[in-house]
């Protein structure tokens, strides 16, 4: 593998590409920590070091690298784009031109990433503007500081631009992420993930053995390669539905004749699942900082108590419900059985021992919820790591082997992987899974 990435190195295209991806990674890195106009810079650092991360927050936080909390330019991070990119996918279900525009190709998937983008400004607008809202109430985005993040003096006229640099910052950040898709190699948008969550791994395990010593932080370590192994096994394990085509005769050619297979993967919904479990209970949480917090209601007393720190039997069981829930309708709108069927029977392939048609979609349906069972019940599993952790090690909630951070950082570098392996066997030289 080793000689596989000096051998990369070697390649002039290739070299250049990795060089490229890893510049505008530094860059976006460095945009995270840069402050927008208006925000005290030594006031938010007291706040965090004082409060530590907050809940409520530390998903939106995780995916800007920490710069969310440091109300940095990057603050939103990729997670408008993110929401975008889900919104407009669901959409393509619900409304007809969506769909066509799907159907069309390379031209219809051209402009609904044009809607995507759209979308992303204007989910960055709202979400800039709420997060300066909460910023310049004291004790709401960290609980227990009361320091001036945002200087009171600024006006109307700062506000807007504080709105403004973040707004812009997020489309620079959706920029780097397609200049990364183009001219480098990956996914860009995934890479900046990536990047985001890998920067928070060193903080994380540091504090870890601070907190409490060599003995545990070692032991973290253990499990967490541990873990890293069992994720890779799962998102490259796949379900193969055999294929054949069956022979025709167009004039005096022959066509057809040929075998392929359908690759079901086990975990088919990715890191979906957990980001709209997550989400969802998050909403309790965001109403009870809405309520009067020396008079709170009984409701809020209640949701303060099962439903925040994470630690509760309660949480933990509705946390792995809502994913296993969310993991079963998000398979269901972006695989079709019915129209895989179709088209197999269109272009004359069929499953051998099954019928076309009828049959073949409910043979698929059927193969497709046991696998999605196993993997609703990995996500599910992988997802409560943290929460687990927090309850028998008292590890904060950025416990970095588990969750949406490990299921992120695993698929995006298998995936980048492959890509840089691909590359290398275009110009004969040995991959990096041989």
């Amino acid at each position: 593998m080793l000689t596989a990435f000096v051998r990369a190195f070697r390649t002039p295209d290739l070299r250049k590409k990795i060089l490229f991806s890893m510049g505008i990674m530094a860059l976006f890195r460095l945009g995270s920590v840069i402050p927008t106009p208006g925000v005290s810079y030594q006031a938010v650092h007291d706040c965090i070091r004082n409060n530590g991360n907050s809940g409520l927050y530390s998903l939106i936080n995780l995916f800007s690298g920490g710069a969310l909390l440091q109300l940095s330019i990057f603050a939103l991070g990729i997670m408008p784009y993110i929401t975008a990119s889900i919104i407009v996918q669901l959409l393509t279900v619900v409304i007809p031109r969506f769909e066509a525009l799907k159907k069309e190709g390379q031209s219809g998937t051209a402009r609904l990433t044009q809607y995507t983008r759209y979308l992303t400004i204007g989910l960055a607008i709202l979400q800039s503007t709420g997060l300066i809202a909460l910023a310049r109430q004291p004790g709401q985005l960290f609980t227990n500081c009361q320091n001036d993040i945002i200087y009171t003096d600024i006006g109307i006229f700062g506000i807007i631009v504080m709105v403004v640099t973040m707004t812009a910052g997020t489309g620079v950040i959706m920029w780097l992420g397609e200049l990364i898709t183009d001219r480098g190699v990956g996914n860009g948008m995934s890479l900046l993930i990536f990047t985001s969550i890998a920067a928070g791994f060193p903080t994380s395990l540091w504090q870890i053995k601070l907190q409490r010593g060599w003995g545990l932080f070692l032991f973290i370590i253990a499990v967490g390669l541990f873990i890293v192994a069992f994720v890779v096994f799962v998102e490259q394990a796949q379900r193969r539905i055999p294929v054949q085509y069956a022979k025709r005769m167009i004039g005096r050619r022959q066509y057809g004749g040929s075998s392929t297979y359908i690759p079901l993967k086990v975990n088919q919904a990715g890191v979906i699942p957990v980001i709209f479990a997550s989400s969802l209970l998050y909403l309790p949480a965001l109403a009870v900082n809405l309520t009067d917090r020396n008079n709170p209601p009984g409701w809020a007393t209640w949701v303060q108590t099962y439903l925040v720190k994470g630690d509760h039997p309660l949480y933990m069981a509705l946390y792995f419900g809502l994913i296993v829930f969310f993991t079963y309708f998000y398979v269901a709108i972006t695989f079709n059985p019915t129209e895989v069927a179709d088209n197999m029977k269109k272009y004359g392939g069929f499953i051998p021992g099954i019928r076309a048609g009828r049959p073949t979609a409910e043979y698929l349906d059927y193969v497709l919820s046991r696998i999605t069972a196993v993997g609703s019940l990995y996500l599910g599993l992988i997802a409560l790591i943290p929460l687990i952790a927090l309850g028998l090690f008292s590890a904060n909630q950025n416990f970095p082997f588990g969750g949406t951070a490990i299921l992120i950082i695993v698929g995006v570098g298998l995936e980048t992987v492959k890509q840089i392996e691909s590359q290398l066997q275009q110009r004969n030289y040995e991959g990096f899974l041989r």
